[in-house]
Formats: C-alpha cells, structure tokens, sequence
C-alpha cells in the first residue's frame, strides 16, 4: 500500500507540460549584449584635485566614455565557511562566517579616433593616483601615491543588467573603486581593426538590487533618461548593428 501511495506520488511530480508551460518558462532567456556601465569619478572635490583633472579630460563626453564600454563581466562572490566537527557524532557540517568579493571587474572600451577617451581618462587617473608631474621622466623621480580617499570612488561604478524590451534593470554598484591597470593594446599593420583598451578596476564589494522597472530606477533627467540618455543611444545602438555602426563611425572599410 505504502509502495502504491510513493508510484502515484511519483507520477502526479512528473506530468506533461503544455507547449505555453515551456514557451513562457524557456524561450525567453536573457541576451549578453543588453547592459550599459556607468564610470565614476573618485571622491576629491577640488577642481585641481584627480576629480577636477577627470572632468577637464571628459568634457561633455561622460555618457560617450560610457557607451563605448563593449565588454564586462557581472561580479561574482563566494562564502567563506568553517567547519563543525562536534556538534553531532560523525557529522560535518559548513557554517559561513564572511562573504569572500572578487578582487577586480574588467572593463573594455572601443576607442575613439577623436580623444582616445577610454585611454587618456584611466591613464589620467592612474597618473593622478601616484601624483605624477612634469619631472616624472627624469632617472630618479619617486612616486607618492595619494591618500586612498582622495582617489578612490565610493560609490558610482555600476554595471546594469536589461533586456531588449527594457521592462527591468538589474544593478550592480561596486564600492570604493579606482583603476588597477591597463591592459597592453595590439596594434598591427595586418589590416584594420577596432582598437580596445580593456581596463582592471578595482573595489571591496558590490551591492546587487532589482530587477527593477526602468521608470522606478532612473530618474526623467539621470544618465538613462530622457531622448538623450545613453539608454536610447544604446537601444538604437545595439537596433542599428554594433559592427557595421562602429565601423562606419570610425570609416573602417
């Protein structure tokens, strides 16, 4: 009788599903190429601080430096656990007692033919950082890193997660952020191709939050608001073809 009641058991867990089961539950996964970053500035105020060098270096090209971000990663994190061997005979068990971050997130950027914005602003901020001047090129300059508040970002590196109908977000803001390096960049006489400058940062841990709508994330005048908002640049974007836009905007053949 037992042995009866476990077979119907097993067969009311394992039925068919309908074709509406599976279009609404598998066929609408989330797509790699719908995301968009927003780089920060560190927290210096002073306009002849690190800050103030950044924003001589951006001008009005903040939402630019952004969209040309082609590549990154969401972050991962894992838990630190200890084991308990004496709380039950023969058994083993995990408690965790610290979440462990990654160390860096990898940002890449195409590089525009007009600033090399991507490069100069990173470079700047790595030089900032070590308080290189003028006499940096002589045989025995010594660097002399800043204060790690004076160059560091709080808040404001974020990497935020959408889909092709940007219904929701999904953000990820790192905390206390600032450039470990710059990664060396190919160049070649072998035929033309789209210059990337892939960039380190670095940070102590991320806050993950959302999905959320887009209305209740962003403001009608933040960065992804409005006609102008590097959303809608994405969006027409990504709709106009990534490859054949980026090369017609830099006249690669």
């Amino acid at each position: 009788m037992a042995k009866s009641a476990s077979n119907q058991s097993n067969k009311d867990q394992v039925k068919r599903i309908s074709v509406d089961e599976i279009k609404v539950n598998l066929l609408r996964p989330s797509l790699t190429s719908y995301f968009a970053v927003e780089i920060p500035l560190p927290n210096s105020v002073d306009s002849d601080e690190l800050s103030g060098q950044l924003k001589q270096v951006l001008g009005p090209d903040q939402r630019k430096l952004n969209l040309l971000c082609t590549d990154t990663s969401l972050p991962g994190s894992r838990l630190t656990t200890m084991d308990i061997n004496n709380d039950r005979t023969g058994v083993t068990e995990k408690h965790a007692y610290r979440r462990m971050f990654d160390d860096s997130v990898d940002f890449t950027f195409y590089v525009d033919a007009d600033k090399y914005l991507p490069i100069l602003y990173f470079e700047t901020w790595m030089k900032g950082i070590m308080n290189e001047d003028e006499n940096a090129n002589t045989n025995t300059y010594q660097y002399k890193p800043k204060y790690p508040n004076e160059y560091m970002a709080d808040q404001g590196l974020k990497i935020l997660k959408f889909e092709r109908d940007y219904k929701s977000v999904l953000t990820y803001e790192f905390y206390r952020a600032f450039p470990l390096g710059v990664a060396s960049m190919p160049v070649s006489y072998g035929g033309n191709d789209l210059l990337k400058c892939t960039v380190s940062m670095s940070y102590i841990r991320y806050i993950q939050s959302g999905p959320t709508s887009l209305d209740d994330a962003f403001d009608g005048s933040g960065l992804f608001g409005g006609p102008d908002s590097i959303l809608n640049s994405a969006t027409n974007f990504l709709k106009t073809g990534a490859n054949d836009l980026l090369r017609s905007a830099f006249n690669l053949a």
